[in-house]
């Protein structure tokens, strides 16, 4: 018997968005591979489980949003009219910006195991789970209130360099143990595309993310170059698929969508 199984009841597959450290997009993918899916035609969740740096409310420009109470919980921040793209984040829990989160481990577990309980998204395509860094409790706590539900998968997003590639290999590990499908490795911040003459340069080296996914025998979904104007619209909320389509990071960001797309089609036929 799971109570909360009529919440995610409608949800169809839940991607978690996985990396061994900070900073390397795991954010910027979860917002824009959401953009991505609702372009498609699809209903989007996100479910920012980041307790420490919640940022997709900012990301989605929702941040002074409230959440408030239903029936069988707990309804999600919408994005946008159409209600295609739904959010909940501690974020929207917080009573000022500015708030800390100072927990232990099990405050942080039993918020997690509410967020996956409580919310009432309704009918879902894809609930998109961003997490914080690491494979920690919250990880742990995560997968564990998930794996009741069917078709999980894991997306793992790492940079280029070794020293972020080499985290992500103990997040294969984790997954590995957890028990969790990885769908596949992006590799983000693959490059600089300079905005007058649109060369590529190679900042961050190159080529870590593809390695690993041959290495580790799982499908690598594509690179996503550092791109000024993806960080922008991030910075003010916009949708970039939309805005953007001549960037540079635009088929990159759709084509790692299409293949989650694949990828689940695939697997719920």
């Amino acid at each position: 018997f799971l109570p909360e199984r009529s919440n995610l009841a409608g949800v169809r597959h839940i991607l978690l968005v996985l990396s061994g450290k900070g900073g390397v997009g795991k954010s910027t993918i979860s917002t824009e591979l959401a953009l991505s899916l609702r372009h498609s035609g699809k209903k989007v969740g996100i479910l920012d489980v980041d307790l420490c740096g919640p940022s997709i409310p900012r990301m989605f420009r929702v941040q002074d949003n409230n959440v408030h109470q239903c029936d069988s919980g707990w309804v999600p921040v919408f994005v946008d009219q159409d209600k295609s793209i739904s959010l909940m984040s501690i974020g929207f829990l917080l009573e000022k910006p500015d708030d800390a989160v100072v927990w232990r481990g099990p405050k942080k577990n039993a918020l997690i195991k509410q967020f996956v309980a409580d919310v009432a998204w309704g009918d879902l395509d894809f609930l998109i789970v961003d997490t914080p860094p690491g494979t920690s409790d919250e990880h742990i706590s995560t997968v564990e209130a998930l794996r009741p539900y069917q078709l999980l998968g894991a997306i793992l997003v790492t940079t280029p360099q070794a020293v972020s590639v080499g985290d992500v290999r103990r997040e294969l590990t984790f997954c590995k143990k957890t028990g969790l499908r990885v769908l596949g490795i992006v590799e983000n911040m693959s490059g600089f595309i300079c905005p007058h003459c649109s060369e590529c340069t190679n900042i961050f080296s190159k080529g870590g993310g593809e390695e690993l996914a041959k290495h580790a025998g799982v499908p690598f979904l594509g690179c996503v170059p550092l791109d000024p104007q993806l960080s922008q619209s991030l910075e003010e909320g916009r949708d970039f698929i939309q805005e953007f389509p001549k960037s540079s990071a635009f088929p990159a960001l759709t084509h790692i969508a299409q293949q989650i797309l694949d990828g689940t089609s695939q697997r719920s036929s």
